[in-house]
């Protein structure tokens, strides 16, 4: 590239950045807000194992985070609606460091639970928030593309903690890390609260016409019965299930048992799909904004069934390493799109709430994913389970290809249309 090319880069870089501050100002929010959870991953297991417990009850300390999530979605988006987008987006990392806090001094598992639960609120509250946030600073035109900017700076934090947290624990104690979240969260508060205005009465200045609302309760009632978001949330719950149930959970122990791969052979194949994700995210959310979320979100769909059916019939380590490629493409093609299109249909007196109840379908999926393709597997093989999350799949992909309409064809229910399907 020539020297005046670099430069003709260089300088749309710094407009985009000029132009998009609010997007440049949530993502590297979001970078602060992962890291610091980042930072307790490899910690976590171990310091809950020194309370005596069983893998089971260590188990329960992921859990009872992602519980809080699934509880407090729809809750907190309402509540951006009321009072806006920086209450979340403050108080969440506040909250977050409370819990993180007291986790780290819990002289007890039932305590670490319950500030493990705190934690996950505060969690809730600024993913929700910022997934609002979003929706409100972007357009229909350029959803997808910030959308993924905030989802690589999410990845770009979970990547970062993990090695600080090791390396704190490894000097300090297992108790440090969370110590260490507590002072980061409380920083990524003040940041926020500095760097991010409030954009709640930005919804209805970025919304198409057709999609502008008298601010009529109604309006949520008939997203949530409009075909369009059962198809997205059956994505969206697909996505996560898998996430949870075969690539955290069923791949993992394939490897291992099946073919002999190493906890460091898994890393390394684990890491390298993590940074393919990170190299398509863009291309991905390119491609929604252009070309539309559902030529993205089906042939992704589809790819994840054909990804989960080569880790169904891996019996050697290349068929392994295949659908690991297989797999991370057809997620990195979904991207920001499933996301992008829920925020399409969201209407903007109640945005909040809609996106909360978005957030939430995939927290069902990431919850119920692990128990129920784990019991599974158990009752038949690894081969049953990932075959039947890769139906799953397909089924989703199918039903969106019939059920939804793109951004401006989705017709949302009239008031008494709502009111005769609440009945039947």
């Amino acid at each position: 590239m020539s020297e005046p090319s670099r430069g003709n880069a260089l300088s749309r870089r710094i407009a985009f950045l000029r132009e998009n501050e609010h997007l440049v100002a949530i993502s590297l929010s979001t970078v602060l807000v992962m890291a610091g959870q980042g930072v307790i991953a490899p910690v976590l297991p171990l310091f809950a194992r020194e309370f005596g417990v069983g893998t089971a009850v260590i188990g329960l300390t992921l859990a009872v985070f992602g519980l809080a999530r699934l509880i407090l979605n729809v809750p907190l988006g309402a509540l951006s609606d009321r009072y806006g987008r920086r209450v979340l987006l403050v108080g969440g990392p506040i909250v977050t460091a409370v819990g993180m806090v007291g986790s780290g001094f819990a002289p007890t598992i039932e305590t670490l639970l319950v500030w493990r639960f705190v934690a996950g609120a505060g969690s809730s509250m600024y993913m929700t928030g910022a997934m609002v946030y979003l929706t409100d600073i972007s357009t229909s035109e350029t959803r997808a593309r910030f959308i993924g900017t905030n989802q690589g700076a999410l990845l770009i934090g979970t990547a970062i903690g993990p090695a600080v947290g090791g390396i704190v624990a490894e000097y300090w104690g297992l108790r440090a890390p969370f110590h260490v979240v507590g002072v980061a969260a409380l920083f990524a508060a003040v940041y926020a609260w500095a760097r991010l205005p409030e954009t709640r009465s930005l919804g209805a200045q970025t919304a198409p016409a057709t999609q502008r609302s008298t601010g009529d309760r109604s309006d949520w009632m008939a997203m949530v019965l409009s075909r369009d978001f059962f198809a997205v949330g059956f994505v969206t719950l697909v996505i996560f299930l898998t996430r949870t149930g075969s690539r955290q959970t069923l791949v993992p122990l394939l490897g291992e048992d099946a073919l002999g791969l190493s906890p460091g052979d898994l890393g390394a194949i684990f890491t390298a799909m993590s940074v393919i994700n990170v190299i398509l995210l863009t291309p991905a959310a390119l491609a929604a904004d252009r070309f539309g979320r559902k030529r993205v979100i089906v042939p992704s769909m589809l790819a994840h069934a054909v990804g989960l059916l080569m880790y169904a019939s891996a019996d050697n380590v290349t068929m392994f390493l295949l659908a690991s490629l297989a797999l991370s493409v057809a997620a990195s093609m979904a991207g920001p799109a499933p996301a992008a299109y829920a925020a399409d249909l969201a209407p903007p007196s109640v945005r909040g709430l809609a996106m909360g109840l978005y957030r939430t379908t995939g927290d069902i999926g990431f919850m119920v994913g692990p128990p129920l393709l784990g019991a599974m597997a158990d009752a038949t093989s690894f081969a049953w389970g990932l075959t039947a999350n890769a139906v799953l799949a397909a089924a989703s992909a199918v039903a969106f290809l019939v059920l939804a309409r793109e951004a401006g064809q989705q017709r949302q229910p009239r008031a008494a249309e709502v009111s005769t399907a609440a009945r039947s």
